[in-house]
């Protein structure tokens, strides 16, 4: 399991005004999308999530999303390491995801990327 980096889980109430701040800040474009209800951008190292409170209630029980090289690997290491599974893997337009609670209780998005192959 090889972890690449981590993204920081931000609910926000207007996305219209959260997304130039946070654009500025990390010196990117937002990549926008929309999935059950749930506005999200993504900008560096930070996702903004808006919309439905019921569903934002259960996306801020998710500690942060970690990219990770391979989705499968990673589901393999945390069953070893005594982590539950939660959902996935399951597919995404961006790669695959899958959500696991660590024994300690915390919960963490796992994702990997379909990236072309050079």
């Amino acid at each position: 399991m090889e972890i690449l980096g981590a993204t920081l889980r931000i609910c926000v109430e207007d996305m219209e005004s959260a997304v130039p701040f946070y654009e500025r800040l990390a010196g990117g474009t937002a990549l926008r999308s929309e999935r059950g209800g749930v506005q999200v951008a993504a900008i560096g190292c930070f996702l903004l999530m808006s919309g439905d409170p019921a569903q934002l209630e259960l996306l801020r029980k998710i500690a942060a999303t970690i990219a990770v090289k391979d989705v499968d690997a990673t589901h393999r290491v945390l069953t070893e390491l005594g982590a539950r599974v939660i959902a996935g893997p399951v597919p995404t337009p961006a790669g695959r995801t899958l959500i696991a609670m660590h024994p300690d209780g915390s919960v963490y998005e796992y994702a990997d990327r379909n990236l072309p192959t050079p």
